[in-house]
C-alpha cells in the first residue's frame, strides 16, 4: 500500500486536506469520490513516517520463481490474466510483489497489456520477464512463454543455490579460523608472555613471531580495525565508480584456482540459458543480447556481449566474438556457430546450458567432498602453529629441570 496526500472539497464546499492508504492513485481517487470528496490535487506522500521500510530486496529470487510457476499453471488452466493476477496477488508471500500485482491487475482491467503493466516496475520484474511476455503476447503463445519463464527462473535459482552452497563452507571456515586466531592471540598467548620474559633462554623464531603478532594485535587493534574498514570502504567506492576496477576484479575471480572454474561454468550456463529462452520466445537477437548484458551483471561477460552486438550489427555472427575470448571454451563457440548455420541457435544454446549446469552440479559435489577436510586441516595447522610456538619453550624449560 501507498500513502497519498490529497487536497479537495467536500459536498458542502469545504476545503479538506488529508491522507489515504491505497494500492494506486486511481483507486485512492475512487475511494475519495465515494466519500463525497472532489479531488483538486493528489500525490504520494513524501513524509518519512509514511514510507515503508524494506530491509530485504524488494522481491526475493525464490518468491519470483514461485510466482512464475504459479502464473504459468493458472494461464495453462485457462484462467484469464486478470483473474490469475488477482489470485497470485492474494497468494504470493512478498509484500512488494503482492502490492505491485494488485496495481498490475488494475491496469489490465483498464485495457493495458500485461507486458506494459509489468514494464512500469523494472525493479520488481526483470527485463527478461518483461520482454518475453511482450513477445509471447505478440505471438499469441503467452501460456508457453510463461511456462518457459518458470523453467528459466527455476533453473537459475537452483544454479545460484548450488554455487552459493559451494562457496559458503570455505567462507564460513575462513571467518572461524580468523576468530580462533584472534581469540588465541588476545587471550591465551599473553598469559605466557611474562613467563617467557623470565626465562633466561633464547626463544625459538616461531615463538618470537607469535608473541610479536599477539603484542601487535593487543596494542594496535584499533589501527588494524581502521585499516580494514578503510580497505573495505575504498574497495566499495572503487567498485561503484571505476569500471576498469570492476572489470579487473571480474577477471580475477574467473582466474582463481578451483573456484574460478566453477564461476566460469555457472556464468556460461546462465548466459546461454538466458539467450536460449529469449530466442525461443522470438525476441530479436540484438534486443536479446542487450537484455542478457543487464541480466549477467559481470563486466568480463558484458564486454564480450557488447562486441557480439557490434559484430552482429555489421553483419557478423555471435560465435566470432565468443571464439576470441578466453572465457568461452571451444565447445561453446563451435556449437553456437553450428546453431547459427543450421537455424537452431536456441536449441544449441539450450544444450550448452544443460551441459554446463550439469558440470556445475558435478563440480559442486566434488568441492563439497574435498573442501571440508582441506579447510579442517588448514584450521588445525593454524591453531597447531600457535600451540607449538607456546609449547616448544615450555618443553625447553621442563628439560632444564
Amino acid at each position: 500500500m501507498t500513502i497519498y496526500k490529497y487536497t479537495g472539497r467536500t459536498s458542502k464546499g469545504l476545503l479538506k486536506k488529508g491522507t489515504i492508504d491505497s494500492i494506486s492513485e486511481r483507486q485512492a481517487v475512487a475511494k475519495l469520490r465515494e466519500d463525497g470528496i472532489s479531488i483538486r490535487e493528489i500525490s504520494p506522500s513524501n513524509n518519512l513516517l509514511h514510507k515503508e521500510i524494506y530491509l530485504k530486496p524488494q522481491v526475493s529470487h525464490k518468491d519470483f520463481v514461485v510466482f512464475c510457476r504459479q502464473f504459468s499453471t493458472l494461464i495453462k488452466a485457462g484462467i484469464p490474466i486478470v483473474d490469475s493476477t488477482g489470485i497470485l496477488a492474494s497468494q504470493v508471500s512478498g509484500k512488494q510483489l503482492q502490492k505491485t500485482l494488485l496495481i498490475v491487475k488494475e491496469d489490465i482491467q483498464t485495457g493495458t497489456s500485461l507486458s506494459d503493466a509489468v514494464g512500469k516496475y523494472p525493479k520488481i520484474f526483470p527485463a527478461i520477464f518483461i520482454n518475453m511476455i511482450k513477445a509471447g503476447e505478440a505471438s499469441g503463445r503467452l501460456d508457453e512463454t510463461l511456462e518457459r519463464l518458470a523453467d528459466y527462473f527455476e533453473k537459475q535459482y537452483n544454479l545460484r543455490k548450488k554455487v552459493q552452497s559451494a562457496l559458503a563452507y570455505p567462507i564460513m571456515l575462513t571467518f572461524l579460523t580468523f576468530a580462533v586466531v584472534v581469540f588465541l592471540m588476545t587471550t591465551i598467548v599473553p598469559r605466557f608472555t611474562d613467563m617467557f620474559a623470565q626465562m633466561d633462554a633464547e626463544l625459538p623464531a616461531i615463538t618470537k613471531a607469535v608473541l610479536g603478532i599477539s603484542e601487535l594485535i593487543q596494542s594496535y587493534w584499533w589501527l588494524i580495525f581502521l585499516l580494514l574498514a578503510g580497505i573495505l570502504i575504498g574497495f566499495s567506492v572503487a567498485l561503484k565508480r571505476s569500471s576498469s576496477f570492476r572489470y579487473s576484479l571480474s577477471v580475477m575471480w574467473l582466474k582463481l584456482p578451483i573456484f574460478g572454474s566453477l564461476l566460469q561454468k555457472s556464468l556460461i550456463a546462465r548466459m546461454t540459458r538466458t539467450l536460449s529462452s529469449l530466442f525461443a520466445s522470438s525476441v530479436p537477437i540484438l534486443q536479446a543480447i542487450t537484455i542478457v548484458q543487464r541480466v549477467m551483471d559481470h563486466p568480463a561477460i558484458e564486454k564480450v556481449l557488447a562486441e557480439a552486438r557490434t559484430n552482429l550489427q555489421t553483419g557478423g555472427t555471435l560465435s566470432e566474438p565468443l571464439s576470441k575470448s578466453w572465457i568461452f571454451p571451444p565447445m561453446v563457440y563451435q556449437m553456437t556457430a553450428i546453431g547459427e548455420k543450421s537455424g537452431t541457435l536456441d536449441m544449441m544454446l539450450e544444450n550448452i546450458a544443460e551441459f554446463y549446469e550439469a558440470e556445475v552440479e558435478r563440480t559442486v559435489d566434488t568441492l563439497k567432498s574435498l573442501i571440508e577436510p582441506i579447510m579442517i586441516v588448514i584450521l588445525a595447522a593454524v591453531v597447531g602453529v600457535i600451540v607449538l610456538a607456546i609449547m616448544v619453550p615450555l618443553f625447553t624449560l621442563y628439560d632444564q629441570f
